[in-house]
């Protein structure tokens, strides 16, 4: 892939990022990429690590994406970390893994001495921003500028590296979701090709993306990145989740992946800014017309919501989501202004992709369709006519690391099961409706996705996040809904309510309305601060 992309578009730009002390925009070309991945490559094989488990923690930047190319075209094994994790999390991990070397950037310098008592086995530690060597604590820097002279002096052995097995494991990503201990999903070179050539027969990309999520997440890591540098787009490295819009007027990207979370907020920015300017009518006018102005053939997008395709750069064409489901009217919104949201449906067990929304074929309300390489069952159909979602495919995990039990109980005659629930609706389109370690089932024997209520609730403008959960009785049962939510200071202060919690059972009954009675919210907790997430943004359960 990375010969291919030199070969055929070396001197195009393959990746930006501001520099981390003068801010000044640094420019890679895609040879420049390759020639820094064959040095790092070079500087593993002086130190015997070019076959061992590879391990990288930290903040998105060209070092972590050059360090995971370099680990996938040696003969060794790559394990992304999660920045967020704790300290005992991070060294179950490593050890689990069978790390032997760690690359890390500046916040973890001062576990290292720790580290390195806890985990005998990591021989190599290597800073990204460390300035000198200290013992087994490598400079990045001067380890890169090691593997340069050995290339000079005419070593080829990271160069000539053939990958004779691509059944074998290549990456080991470790998740535990929003519950349980983290597991280690064994993804093989097949998986990941797979999940990159399929995926490109369903989703297009452009020429220039915002690369924004974190890159230990197989949803960046592989349908972003790894997409991206297949088709020899430019990536510009977003350096802060709160410069994200800066970034989108800085970059002027045509594509960006996000989580759903980040769509809510953009939308509800919008409409708050337009219900502050006194715009709102005009704008819910202007889509009116524009929607109609589109049946006769006349697209007026681009100029009747030019300030908004401004605030996102100019350029955008459209926004990947995936992680979680997108309601309705946020995908219909942005289909509206002429920023389609193009909605998929991943799983770390399936490397990730397993279907996505096409972008002449699109309702953001449902997963799209399956990739090419994948087959779908369902199981344990519901009296809603919803199962549970079993894959098949080139995108399916080898299983989890040293764990055979767990990889049995998920994984039977090479069918996987996401334990999500879902069917297709009559255009071959995936619907997705919850988790199910997610679903309530009530006493009078009634399932209930808790996501499908949340999403009435989440229409709700001054609400932030919320979860629906089950009341029990004494006996243990489930006999009732409630509502836990955070709310958004700023728009109760606007909004001066008399009474937030009377006012807040008003409006979730108002919006739960039109749902069966068993759907009804009986209860409404208010937190105080906001909720766990996981580092896609996800309520930690």
């Amino acid at each position: 892939m990375i010969n291919l992309a030199v070969k055929e578009a070396g001197n195009n730009i393959a990746f930006e990022y501001k520099d981390k002390e003068t801010k000044n925009i640094i420019k890679v070309k895609y040879k420049e990429f390759q020639d820094d991945i064959n040095k790092l490559g070079t500087a593993l094989t002086t130190i015997n690590m070019n076959d061992k488990h590879i391990a990288v923690i930290g903040e998105n930047s060209y070092e972590w994406i050059t360090v995971y190319l370099t680990a996938l075209q040696s003969n060794g094994v790559f394990v992304p970390i999660d920045k967020e994790l704790t300290y005992e999390e991070i060294v179950y991990i490593l050890k689990n893994s069978d790390s032997e070397v760690l690359f890390f950037s500046k916040k973890y310098e001062k576990h290292i001495n720790q580290l390195k008592e806890d985990l005998p086995k990591i021989k190599y530690f290597i800073g990204f921003d460390n300035e000198k060597d200290n013992g087994n604590v490598l400079s990045y820097r001067i380890f890169m500028e090691k593997g340069r002279k050995e290339l000079q002096k005419g070593n080829k052995e990271y160069i000539s590296i053939i990958h004779e097995d691509i059944n074998g494991l290549k990456m080991l990503v470790y998740t535990s979701g929003t519950t349980g201990i983290a597991k280690g999903v064994m993804l093989s070179e097949h998986n990941l090709v797979s999940s990159v050539y399929y995926g490109l027969q369903v989703s297009t990309v452009y020429t220039k993306c915002l690369s924004v999520l974190p890159y230990h997440h197989t949803y960046e890591a592989v349908s972003g990145l790894l997409v991206a540098i297949h088709k020899h787009v430019t990536i510009c490295i977003n350096d802060s989740l709160k410069n994200v819009l800066k970034n989108l007027q800085l970059y002027k990207p045509d594509y960006i992946y996000l989580v759903p979370a980040f769509a809510e907020i953009f939308y509800k920015n919008i409409w708050n800014n337009a219900e502050k300017s006194g715009k709102a009518s005009g704008l819910r006018f202007l889509i009116v017309l524009s929607n109609f102005l589109r049946k006769i053939g006349i697209d007026k997008r681009k100029t009747f919501f030019k300030s908004i395709h401004e605030a996102f750069g100019g350029n955008l064409r459209k926004i990947v989501a995936g992680g979680a489901p997108i309601r309705y009217e946020i995908g219909k919104f942005f289909n509206d202004i002429g920023i389609p949201l193009i909605a998929g449906y991943g799983i770390t067990e399936c490397s990730p992709l397993v279907s996505v929304n096409m972008d002449d074929f699109n309702d953001p309300s449902t997963a799209g369709i399956l990739l090419p390489c994948a087959e779908i069952k369902f199981q344990n159909i519901n009296e809603n006519g919803d199962g549970e979602i079993c894959v098949k495919g080139d995108i399916v995990m080898m299983g989890y690391y040293k764990d055979p039990e767990k990889t049995n109980r998920v994984l039977k005659e090479g069918w996987f099961n996401t334990e999500d629930y879902g069917r297709f609706n009559e255009k071959g389109q995936l619907i997705i409706n919850g988790r199910k370690k997610n679903i309530i089932v009530l006493k009078n024997g009634k399932n209930v996705y808790p996501e499908e209520i949340e999403n009435y609730i989440y229409k709700i403008p001054y609400i932030a996040d919320a979860i629906v959960k089950s009341d029990k009785d004494n006996n243990g049962e489930e006999v009732s809904l409630c509502a836990e939510v955070f709310l958004n200071k700023e728009k109760i202060e606007e909004l001066k309510f008399d009474n937030v919690e009377e006012q807040l059972k008003k409006d979730i009954a108002k919006n739960t309305k039109e749902l069966p009675a068993y759907k009804h919210i009986s209860r409404v907790e208010i937190r105080d601060k906001d909720f766990e997430k996981t580092t896609t943004n996800k309520i930690k359960r």
